[in-house]
């Protein structure tokens, strides 16, 4: 009895090595084919450019020509005849506001038109015949005085009230509101049936194709700047760097609290670019200044909370993460503080999902 159950015991042993044998034998044979393959990336070493003699600001982007529209006198807005967003030709009617009160008001001018001309008629001829009989001297001086008189005034009356009208047909411009130039809508301030005051903007309007970038620039950098000076614009929302020119320069920073104001005009290069995005201008200074940097392609940074870092190349040739600390911006190239040294590989892109210590090539 003793001897079958110690068979039992061996047979049971025999099968459950044979079976962790085999869940070990497939166990490896998974890892084999689940290695991953290496993600392909774009590497830079290092190095040290002529960024010293650049400085940069930061600005916003605007549309060359822009406008808000407003009127000069008080009613309702009765019709809006565009959209926002939508393109409009200089002359094109925006948007129209209630204009009875000025229509009452030119019937009233138009009557005292009438009255007025009526006025006159009588007059001249009262003055034509005086005129004559005075020639006779059938009429005394004084008479000829009156009439003269009387019909300078009534000439007066008459010029007075169409003053009037021409300043009537002028309020009605301002019932009908036209873009000034042609341009895209992009904003609408007033509702329909809304109360229209005189000086407050309803719509904005702004001209296509041509963008400027408005810096400022402190007191101590402000002498390097140089009129039609050619300067480097990165537009940080799509990453993007452009030529620009420099077009206007502030002679004053008093109202601006030590900052000059610069006007940067863009290239007309085909770029996707909206009013109001932020942009970095990188200027040339006039002094020449060596001084080594280390800068990388702003591309390749990533922001994890308030941390700043990149992926490096280790010598397994795997992604390493690490943290670093930048400075200025310089284009599309930002300086490294600490973190990285020159000589040093980065990964600029990649064509997978990179993490700390995965198997990287570029080839």
């Amino acid at each position: 009895m003793k001897t079958i159950k110690y068979s039992i015991i061996l047979l049971a042993s025999v099968a459950l090595l044979g079976s962790c044998k085999k869940k070990e034998d497939n166990h490896s044979g998974n890892t084999t084919e689940s290695k991953a393959q290496p993600v392909f990336v774009e590497v830079k070493t290092i190095d040290t450019g002529n960024y010293s003699k650049f400085f940069s600001t930061s600005g916003k982007v605007e549309a060359v020509n822009s406008a808000n529209i407003s009127t000069r006198m008080m009613g309702y807005v009765e019709k809006i005849h565009v959209k926002v967003g939508q393109r409009v030709i200089k002359g094109q009617l925006l948007l129209s506001i209630n204009s009875s009160d000025l229509a009452a008001q030119r019937a009233q001018v138009s009557s005292k038109i009438t009255e007025a001309n009526s006025a006159l008629e009588s007059a001249e001829r009262d003055f034509n015949r005086v005129t004559a009989l005075y020639k006779k001297q059938s009429v005394s001086e004084k008479e000829l005085d009156d009439a003269t008189t009387y019909y300078n005034m009534t000439k007066a009356r008459l010029a007075q009230v169409q003053n009037r009208k021409g300043e009537v047909d002028a309020q009605f411009s301002y019932t009908n509101i036209r873009a000034p130039f042609s341009g895209v809508v992009t904003n609408k301030f007033i509702n329909l049936g809304s109360m229209a005051n005189p000086g407050v903007p309803l719509m904005s309007i702004e001209s296509e194709g041509q963008f400027q970038v408005m810096t400022r620039v402190s007191e101590s950098e402000i002498a390097n700047i140089k009129l039609n000076s050619e300067v480097e614009v990165t537009v940080k929302a799509i990453e993007k760097t452009v030529k620009g020119k420099v077009l206007e320069i502030s002679a004053s920073g008093i109202n601006t609290a030590g900052q000059y104001e610069v006007k940067i005009l863009l290239s007309s290069e085909p770029i996707n670019v909206f009013s109001g995005m932020f942009a970095s201008v990188a200027f040339p200074k006039s002094e020449d200044i060596e001084e080594s940097l280390v800068l990388i392609d702003r591309s390749a940074l990533i922001t994890r909370g308030q941390l700043t870092g990149l992926y490096t190349v280790s010598q397994s040739n795997t992604a390493l993460l690490r943290w670093i600390r930048v400075g200025r911006s310089y284009g599309s190239k930002v300086e490294v503080l600490s973190g990285l040294t020159f000589g040093e590989s980065y990964i600029v892109s990649s064509k997978g999902k990179l993490f700390n210590g995965a198997s990287i090539t570029n080839k």
